[in-house]
């Protein structure tokens, strides 16, 4: 008897999570939550200077748990999922290893509350993104992810930046042919009625510097620094958790860099704008973008 209801699990565990993997397929295309990881950001419009972007924001009050996590070490199908009994309807969710600080994309189901074991299952492919060993559990987060529309200012384009970049022009001087072309020039002259032997006037010694020159020190690699307009603030990201908003905050000023962190309406919830500045010039925002803010970009007015 217990035999025959431990099958009856496995198997309403393998239905849910072919159920899931149908679901996300289906959904993928049509902005539900299947998908790749790591989506991005789609425009969709742009009224009064802003841009409407489609982003992946986290959403904590429709589901979210810190719980250990468990991969019995079996293969699964289905792809990344994890699964918790407190689940009503499956899900896309971000899932965070605390311990090695790895996260993926993927699908959340519900699992058998009287199934032994710590709260959250997990996949096989889900445990081998997240560095999870078999039979090891670990402590993990699991948030819903959904699509929301969110308004911000447009990024300076690449091709205004490469613009500004350009350098003066620069005058080429006139100068005499060099023997190579000077023996193209002959040889087209003379008649084709027999062979003509073309003796190569013997190329110039490169010059040598003298003995007690010193040898010149490499050239440095040149830094950016086109000026941008004074105050010009840079944007950081737009956060769904507080905290991470703070911890963005924290990093760019101890990097040097003045930070705020405010409040705003988005799709009926609040999120937290990262601005960073005053940036004086293109060096500044790279410095910005190598702490790991990749998407920071210039503010055309603030």
């Amino acid at each position: 008897m217990t035999g025959e209801t431990d099958g009856r699990r496995r198997w309403r565990v393998l239905s849910y999570a072919l159920c899931g993997a149908f679901a996300l397929a289906a959904c993928g295309e049509g902005g539900g939550f299947g998908g790749q990881s790591g989506a991005g950001t789609n425009v969709i419009g742009q009224s009064a200077g802003l841009v409407r972007t489609e982003q992946d924001v986290e959403r904590p009050d429709i589901f979210e748990v810190t719980d250990r996590g468990l991969w019995d070490g079996r293969p699964s199908l289905g792809g990344i999922w994890v699964a918790h009994p407190d689940v009503r309807d499956p899900e896309r969710v971000v899932i965070r290893n605390a311990a090695n600080g790895r996260s993926t994309v993927g699908a959340l189901f519900r699992r058998e509350r009287d199934n032994p074991g710590p709260a959250l299952q997990v996949s096989s492919d889900a445990a081998e993104e997240l560095g999870i060993l078999a039979g090891a559990p670990a402590e993990l987060n699991v948030v819903v992810l959904r699509r929301e529309e969110i308004e911000v200012a447009p990024p300076a384009t690449a091709e205004t930046d490469e613009i500004a970049g350009l350098a003066a022009p620069v005058a080429i001087e006139a100068s005499s042919l060099d023997p190579v072309d000077a023996v193209a020039d002959t040889v087209a002259a003379v008649p084709d009625d027999g062979p003509v032997d073309v003796v190569l006037p013997p190329a110039p010694a490169a010059a040598q510097p003298p003995a007690d020159t010193p040898t010149p020190a490499e050239t440095p690699e040149p830094v950016d620094s086109t000026p941008l307009p004074e105050g010009a603030m840079a944007q950081i990201g737009v956060f769904s958790v507080r905290a991470n908003a703070d911890a963005a905050a924290t990093a760019l000023t101890a990097a040097g860099f003045g930070a705020t962190v405010t409040d705003q309406e988005a799709g009926g919830r609040t999120v937290w704008r990262v601005v960073a500045g005053p940036v004086p010039d293109q060096e500044a925002l790279l410095r910005i973008r190598a702490l790991g803010f990749v998407d920071a970009f210039v503010l055309t007015s603030e």
